[in-house]
């Protein structure tokens, strides 16, 4: 399925795209690069000159210029040309293509729509990736195999916990049996699913400071623009209101984001980070949260590529539906009617 344009996707995380160097990136079937100006600020532009279109990424930084090293043309940080070796008049047509950035919450934003449309303040709240109150380390997964939307199905339908993930987000079959609750929004979803007196998670045993069973809770939203899932989840000792929003100091809390950006249409850049809200000063229960979660996420992208092939194989094959579909279901509608608005509207222009 083709993917939005005009709505912000998480290009980078923020120490990817380090001082005096370029990043090279595909994002929705582009060439870009990604870089800094003199000021530290990031900056996007097509990864082609425009005099011969040789690749930027193989030029080189000077300051907050851009050197395109098959000519020597240099590029300001809005993109006009401001040298050509040998010539004193320099055409306005020598410009690169640019597009808006916006670095937040350890994320660089992109927009690869209509620049005017470019309103920062429709960046998606990720502020747990940067408070202090919040401790989470960056993750990455690159997705050789699937389109964006395969991935989108898998975080909107969490009945797959038990059996892709059995021996590590797991706790059994209740994650089927679960009944959510589904709120759909203008910008998405917001799903809850609530685990009343159930098994701790195998992956969370090292961590808690209690015993028995427990309460456990997930509610999640998905931002179809952006494709961002932004997840309060967690487990607390059963009977003590965590069902009911109550998080006692034992509670194990956590908010996770993940981005799903199109590389190609059969391909996708997939950011996450999972932040923990207890043991603030203890680096390490950071570091095995992110090596259990990035375990977990290996085990979705084996099923999710597993998948894409046999879709590949068998394109015009209908998929039958069961009560668990019912957010995926809802979110590829709204996706599909934002897809249709961003059509309808490019036609009329």
């Amino acid at each position: 399925m083709k993917a939005l344009r005009n709505t912000w996707y998480v290009a980078a995380w923020d120490f990817e795209v380090e001082p005096g160097r370029i990043l090279a990136r595909r994002l929705l079937d582009e060439a870009l690069i990604l870089y800094r100006d003199e000021r530290g600020g990031p900056l996007a532009a097509a990864d082609r000159c425009p005099h011969r279109l040789a690749p930027l990424s193989a030029g080189r930084l000077e300051g907050g210029a851009l050197r395109c090293m098959y000519h020597g043309l240099l590029f300001d940080s809005a993109g006009r040309c401001i040298d050509v070796p040998g010539q004193e008049h320099i055409s306005p047509n020598l410009k690169l293509k640019t597009y808006p950035v916006a670095e937040r919450d350890r994320l660089i934003w992109i927009w690869m729509g209509d620049a005017a449309l470019a309103d920062p303040a429709l960046i998606p709240d990720a502020h747990w990736l940067a408070a202090p109150d919040w401790r989470a380390k960056p993750g990455y997964i690159h997705y050789d195999r699937a389109n964006y939307v395969t991935i989108m199905d898998n975080l909107l339908d969490f009945s797959h916990l038990g059996f892709v993930h059995e021996n590590t987000l797991g706790g059994g079959r209740v994650s089927a049996e679960v009944k959510p609750q589904i709120e759909r929004f203008e910008w998405g979803l917001r799903i809850s699913r609530l685990y009343s007196n159930t098994p701790l998670a195998p992956y969370l045993k090292g961590l808690a400071k209690f015993d028995g069973p427990v309460d456990r809770w997930q509610i999640y939203d998905w931002r179809v623009a952006g494709n961002l899932l932004s997840m309060d989840f967690g487990s607390a000792p059963a009977g003590v209101g965590a069902l009911e929003g109550a998080r006692p100091p034992e509670a194990l809390v956590f908010h996770t984001v993940q981005a799903l950006t199109p590389e190609t249409e059969g391909s996708t850049h997939y950011f996450w980070a999972a932040a923990n809200g207890f043991e603030l000063d203890n680096p390490t229960v950071t570091e095995e949260i992110h090596r259990q979660t990035a375990i977990a996420f290996a085990e979705d992208k084996f099923i999710i590529q597993a998948q894409q092939a046999v879709i590949d194989e068998h394109p015009h094959e209908r998929m039958t539906g069961i009560a668990a579909d019912a957010g995926l279901q809802q979110g590829r509608a709204i996706l599909g009617r934002l897809l249709q608005a961003e059509a309808e509207r490019e036609a009329a222009a």
